[in-house]
């Protein structure tokens, strides 16, 4: 076993497990996903460190238990369709890609966004859709989404994002200031009704766009 593949086994045990996450397939996915493919080479030792890495336009790839996180609260599933907003280094879509049926990533940041679809292509997989564009008013043309995952956080929950939920669908995203937010996890459970619980404090880069910062 490679000393990647063994970085990333202890990751899932220790970063994951460890913190409880549980869900079988999420574990799955993060231990079959090569993270050190989506760091930048500079930092390829640190790939699999328990913390956010830079990659470029004051954006980071986040904390491998973040990501785990919030694709397990979103409840991401087999044959689901899936949004993901600031796509970043392509790294939490590739996870997600192992689990649901079709990802679709945005990221307003035109060499990310490039850089995001190369390295997926290159890693087969085939079933996501990097776009260049402002995430924070969704993807209306390919809404309703099952799950919707924000990778920034703004003052307030962008109101399309919820709106682009299928009945039943979750929405993870984090809300507050320019250090620390809530990640909220909102369930459309109705055509005009969500309920929101919060999982807890994070610290992302501030989410840019129409209905962001």
């Amino acid at each position: 076993m490679s000393s990647f593949a063994q970085q990333r086994a202890a990751m899932v045990e220790r970063q994951l497990k460890a913190r409880g996450i549980r869900n079988d397939r999420v574990l799955s996915a993060m231990g079959e996903v090569p993270r050190e493919q989506f760091v930048p080479e500079r930092l390829l030792e640190f790939a699999y460190s328990d913390g956010p890495l830079p990659i470029g336009e004051d954006q980071t790839i986040s904390q491998p238990y973040v990501v785990a996180l919030m694709i397990e609260a979103a409840g991401v599933a087999p044959g689901d369709r899936v949004l993901e907003v600031g796509a970043g280094s392509g790294y939490a879509a590739a996870v997600m890609a192992r689990i649901a049926s079709r990802v679709f990533a945005i990221e307003r940041h035109d060499t990310l966004a490039e850089s995001a679809r190369q390295r997926l292509l290159e890693g087969e997989y085939r079933n996501v859709t990097v776009i260049i564009g402002d995430g924070s008013g969704g993807l209306p043309d390919r809404a309703p989404f099952d799950a919707i995952l924000v990778s920034a956080g703004g003052d307030k929950v962008p109101e399309p994002l919820k709106w682009q939920l299928a009945i039943g669908g979750r929405l993870v995203v984090p809300v507050g200031g320019t250090g620390l937010q809530s990640l909220l996890c909102i369930r459309r459970t109705d055509e005009e009704e969500w309920i929101e619980h919060d999982l807890g404090n994070v610290r992302f880069v501030p989410l840019i766009g129409a209905h962001g910062r």
